[in-house]
């Protein structure tokens, strides 16, 4: 299991210079590559958005380079094409302008120093490469941590739920039991209030054949045995997931699937407390909602 969130850089070097690359990664629904280069490092955009496509599923990636030329202690040599041109270009100018000046020396040093350091996009294509290879490897490396650690707290959260589940099952016999009294007992003193000419026709054993019937049904019509079934067997496939994924991080976009299975554990938990007629009943529904809530805000940051 990876998060979503992380950092990682790179730098890579030689004797033309060095360049660094940055990537930083926040949560996002789809895949959202950003990129800030600067014109000498163009190049290579394509094999880096290539790369972290690869590797990367999901997320928000905004990933900065930069470069900086190697600093020579020698003074720069002039290239015998480039004095010959020199040359060649002064001669050209005195016949037009025969009162203008020879080059200086440090005229000359200029110009050798711009033709050493003029711009070729092709020699920063494998440092650039190269920086932003280390930077993806720490990214990873960063999300996989904090992976982990979300990991490690949704089996926690996990835990508890299954434990509150289980303890609501084995009161469900009790809670049917008290309902089926409190309702048999209302219908009973309905009875009791009614004109009795409305009743004299029914026999007493038919008067309570018909409230135990009515009793049940209701019974039946308020049992969450169902949805604490049902929410039993999600939190067991959460589990089971959470351990597939600690074992082997293979599976990608693990992070969608567990936020469908909570939108159907929030939907149990719903019916739940829409069924309660209790009040333990209504608080453990909401005890549910809330820690699934809390689950649901952790895996946002799951890839």
């Amino acid at each position: 299991m990876k998060s979503m969130t992380g950092y990682g850089s790179g730098q890579a070097s030689d004797e033309s210079g060095s360049v660094t690359v940055e990537i930083r990664s926040v949560n996002s629904r789809y895949l959202d590559l950003q990129f800030r280069l600067p014109d000498e490092l163009r190049l290579a955009e394509m094999p880096l958005r290539e790369r972290i496509s690869a590797a990367l599923a999901r997320g928000k990636v905004e990933l900065r380079a930069s470069y900086s030329r190697a600093q020579k202690d020698q003074l720069p040599l002039p290239s015998e094409a480039l004095l010959a041109q020199i040359h060649q270009l002064h001669a050209h100018l005195q016949t037009h302008l025969p009162l203008i000046g020879a080059p200086t020396f440090q005229d000359v040093l200029q110009w050798s120093h711009q033709e050493k350091s003029a711009p070729d996009p092709t020699r920063w294509l494998s440092l650039c490469l190269a920086a932003g290879d280390k930077a993806l490897e720490q990214l990873l490396d960063s999300r996989r941590l904090e992976g982990a650690r979300l990991s490690e707290v949704l089996v926690q959260q996990c835990q508890m739920l299954m434990s509150l589940v289980a303890q609501l099952q084995q009161a469900l016999p009790q809670w049917r039991q008290i309902q089926s009294q409190r309702l048999a007992t209302r219908v009973r003193e309905a009875f009791e209030q009614a004109s009795a000419q409305g009743i004299t026709h029914i026999s007493g054993e038919e008067i309570s054949q018909r409230i135990a019937a009515e009793a049940n049904l209701f019974a039946l019509r308020a049992d969450v045995a169902e949805e604490l079934d049902r929410l039993q067997l999600h939190a067991k496939e959460l589990a089971q997931t959470l351990d597939q994924q600690s074992a082997a991080q293979k599976n990608k976009g693990i992070g969608k699937r567990l936020d469908f299975l909570f939108q159907e554990m929030n939907r149990e938990a719903n019916t739940l407390g829409s069924k309660a007629s209790d009040i333990q009943v209504t608080r453990a529904a909401m005890d549910l909602k809330l820690l699934i809530e809390q689950m649901r805000e952790q895996i946002q940051n799951i890839e």
